[in-house]
Parts: C-alpha cells; structure tokens; sequence
C-alpha cells in the first residue's frame, strides 16, 4: 500500500492492530549498554541498578512485552510519552523519549529507567539493531529505493536469488516474506524496531538475502537506521510524496540517504539526472538508452505475441545473455537490468539471473487479468503522473487498438500530482474515466474535480473524458466499452484489497472486480447467441 504505507509519522503508538513477528532467542542487553549506545541521558532517583536488562523494543504501547524498551516518540498530534503508563503496565523495561517526553506527567514518575536523548527517532534504529543482535550483519540486504520500480525490482532480485538456490526474505509494499511464508506488510519500510526484529527472525529462519523496498519516508525517518546494506539500489525519481516533503530536492536528498556509507556496494540507475547525480567512482550503473556507457546495458528489445519482453543483458564482464520479461514498457526493463547487477553482486549467475526474470510474479504490477475476452485487461499500481505515463506509453507500444483507463487519486496525499496524473492519462487513452481510489477524509468530488482540470488541460490532445465516482461501476464501464484488440487499464490501487474513505476501509480489489466485470460481460454475450 504505498501511498498508505509511505504514510505520515503515526500520531499514536497504538494505532497498528498487529504486532510485528520476534526472534524467539534474544540476548539480554544491559541497561548500560544501551544508554552508551544512544549516548543518551539516564533520568530517574534512584540511579537504577545496573542488571537491569533489554530483551526487545516497540514504538506501540499495545506491543510490547515484559523486558521492552518502550521508544516514546513525537508524533504530528500525540506524544508517545501519553501511552507510557500503559506501556510499562505491559511490562516495559526502559522507555527511550526526548526532553519534552520525559517531562510528561507519566513519565516524571514512571517507575522505570527514561533514556533521553535529543533525536530519540534518529537512534532508535541503532539502538533497536543492538538489541536483536544487529541481524543486518548476518544478512545480505538489498536494500532498493527510487519513486518507480522498487517493488517489481525486489521482486526480480528475489526470483533471481531462488533461481540460485537461496533461501530468501523480502521487505516490500504489498507482503513481507520469511523463507517463503507471506506476511501482510503496514509499511513499505517497517518502523525501526519492527525491521531489526523482522531482520533477526530472518535470520533465525535461515534466510541469507533479503530484497527490501527503501521508501524516502523510511531514510528520512531513520527507520533504517542501524541496517547495514550489503548493497543500496536507486531506480528513479520523479514526483511524489510531495505532501510530506517540501520539494523534489528534498525528496531526492532522502532517497540519497541510502547511498551516505551505509550500503556496502551501490547499483544506480542512470536513465535520469537524478540518478547520474549519484555518482561515484564505485558506482555500478545501469541503463536502457542507446550509447549510453554502464556497467549493465540492453540491447535488441522485442516484444512477443503475448506481451512478454525479450532482449540481450550485456554484463561488465562482457558477457551476454538473451533474457525474457513477463513484463512490459522500458521502464521493466531498466528494472530488470538493476535486478541483474544486484543478483551478480550476491553472486548469482548469468543464466541463474535470466532463469529468474523469466519467471517473476509481481502482484498489481501491470498485472494482466485474462478470462477468454477478445481485449486486453491490466491492473497496475501506478499512481504517479511519471508511472501513469510509463504505464499507458507501454501499452500502446502493445497495441493496435484502444485504451480505456481507469483512474483515480488518494486524498491526504500530494494534491499537486492530481491534474499532472489526470493530463497524462487523458493524452494517453483513447476513454479516460477519472474515479475514486481511496478518498480517505477528503471529499471525493474534489479530488476527481482536480484530476478533470488536469484531463481537460490536455485539450485536443485527450481522448473522451468521463467521471465516475464509483469504482466499481467505472470498472464495469470499462469493460462495456472495450471492443476486440482494445487495453482497459484500471490503474492506481493494483495489489490493494481495500478502499478507504471517510475512515472506514472497505474490501475492494480492482484484480477481482476486473474479474467480475469481464465474467460478466462473457456470461452475457454467451446468452445472447
């Protein structure tokens, strides 16, 4: 859930309903250790014994367990330092807070030592690594940031990686997964203390490689704080998540988070400015434009019959490799060229990286969705003028025929993106038809009203224009409207299964409304023969 996940700093530490997975074997930490760690300031009379020890950490009062350090942060409208009774009720050993936390009532007489340090956030990550035994160490994670493509990404490095024979874990917008077994993810990047003790289960498990999306909120938030990445991979930038920073310089300045020292080796992709401005002498690079000089590069791009991709990788090495992507649009390929060179620093084959590529799943990403009808339907996540664009410029390069888009935009989130999205997909679509996504506690209407201003801008270049609130109904317009050899794209929302309006989640999947409205529409042709 991206544009939920990426989210905003959670008000309240009891707002997340499901506690994250924890190592079963966990060496106590002294106390000491700890407030040296943080290099943090011990409050409280009497000094506190020093066996007092740590055995895990949360951010949530409803999380934690006997022997915790509680992390009582500072949030957009609460302070975590409110929930601390509850908290220490549960069982928590410590709590780590700021001067402002530390001053609040539950915490003047709290009964247990307060760790206080200025930028409690900020050192919460490596404090959290102490705690599990710093896991990252023990593991390769590959960590993959960028606006596009991270998903799809983690996904190629992990098929890539079974294809070798490794046993893997994956961080990421749509699922968490531990040596196979799937875990519903809250954030693109977990909150510090959940990824240090996700990382230490990992490693518990058996797991040797970890593909991980690295969202911008996470680098600027420190939630990875404490990881060591054993590589840090860009894909691209464009904007985003314009509602939580100030502009495209800052967004950029977070994304480049991963790549200050922390990330052992960096794989970049240099299809943009914003990726050549990451450059250094060590840098990996990759491309898919024509003479540009890399260490990955692609030539001799095809399309199937089928919508598959082929084309040669050529590796720094000077070997090459014909590779096919169940895939479509450049933009996959760039995706799988920065696969590729991450898989061979793990030590992945070339023909180990191809068998991988060849058979990658990525849920909601492009995703088709086929039932015998005579056009073509695709569900994707994009939800970005940049990524609606890419998405409607590779399914025309895949047809004759015409597009059909459904499109909406996510309230609470960048309002500036909104006509930029609505522009972009008019342009691109034969039938644009602007409706819901997830509304959240701003008023539908408004937001389509934003996205028609953007679809009308486009003027002779846009294609029918029509508005529908429902989603559902304009998913089921769709698939009236579509003819033989035509593309409906319901684009936005991909692998999500709920929509959220007014505070209430609703179950809602465009991949199975999709479904419905093609089996309907064949069941109805069926009785009118």
């Amino acid at each position: 859930m991206s544009q939920e996940a990426e989210g905003r700093v959670p008000d309240s530490p009891v707002k997340a309903a499901v506690a994250p997975p924890r190592p079963t074997r966990i060496e106590p930490v002294p106390l000491t250790t700890l407030v040296a760690r943080a290099d943090a300031r011990l409050v409280g009379e009497p000094h506190w014994p020093g066996d007092t020890v740590v055995t895990g950490a949360t951010l949530r009062a409803q999380h934690v367990l006997p022997g915790d350090l509680f992390a009582a942060l500072p949030g957009a409208r609460a302070h975590g330092a409110d929930f601390a009774a509850e908290a220490i009720a549960a069982g928590a050993a410590a709590v780590l807070t700021d001067e402002a936390g530390a001053d609040r009532p539950a915490l003047r007489e709290a009964g247990v030592p307060v760790l206080v340090h200025p930028d409690p956030r900020g050192v919460l990550g490596s404090v959290a690594a102490w705690i599990y035994g710093e896991p990252s160490l023990e593991l390769a994670v590959l960590g993959i940031t960028g606006t596009s493509g991270k998903t799809t990404t983690t996904y190629l490095v992990e098929s890539g990686l079974r294809a070798a024979g490794h046993v893997t874990g994956l961080i990421g917008t749509i699922e968490t997964r531990i040596a196979g077994e799937r875990l519903a993810s809250a954030f693109t990047t977990p909150e510090a203390p959940d990824l240090q003790a996700l990382l230490a289960v990992m490693v518990e498990q058996g797991v040797t490689h970890v593909p991980m999306e690295v969202s911008s909120h996470a680098l600027a938030l420190g939630r990875v704080n404490g990881t060591r990445f054993a590589v840090g991979a860009f894909t691209n930038l464009s904007q985003d998540h314009l509602d939580f920073h100030r502009d495209m310089e800052e967004y950029f300045a977070a994304k480049s988070l991963l790549f200050d020292g922390r990330s052992t080796t960096e794989v970049v992709c240099i299809d943009t400015a914003w990726g050549q401005a990451l450059l250094t002498p060590h840098t990996i690079t990759v491309t898919t434009e024509p003479g540009v000089d890399a260490s990955w590069t692609a030539t001799d791009f095809a399309t199937t019959p089928t919508g598959e991709q082929s084309f040669t990788l050529h590796s720094p090495a000077g070997r090459t490799a014909r590779a096919t992507l169940p895939l479509p649009g450049t933009f996959n390929i760039a995706n799988a060229l920065l696969a590729a060179a991450i898989l061979e620093t793990c030590g992945v084959t070339l023909e180990e990286t191809v068998t991988g590529l060849a058979h990658v799943e990525v849920p909601g990403r492009m995703e088709r969705v086929y039932l015998g009808q005579d056009f073509t339907a695709v569900v994707d996540y994009a939800h970005k003028p940049a990524a609606v664009a890419q998405a409607l410029d590779a399914l025309r390069a895949r047809t004759e025929g015409r597009i059909i888009t459904v499109l909406g935009c996510g309230g609470d989130r960048d309002t500036a993106k909104r006509p930029m999205m609505g522009e972009a997909a008019a342009k691109r679509s034969e039938v644009l038809i602007v409706t819901d996504d997830n509304p959240r506690s701003e008023d539908p209407a408004a937001i389509r009203a934003a996205m028609l201003t953007g679809a009308r801008a486009a003027g002779h270049d846009a294609g029918e224009v029509l508005e529908i609130g429902d989603r559902r109904e304009a998913i089921v317009k769709a698939v009236e409207l579509a003819g033989a050899g035509d593309v409906v794209l319901i684009a936005g929302k991909g692998h999500e299964t709920g929509q959220e309006a007014a505070g209430v989640v609703h179950p809602f999947s465009d991949r199975d409304e999709l479904a419905a409205a093609i089996r309907r529409r064949l069941e109805e042709n069926q009785e009118t023969r």
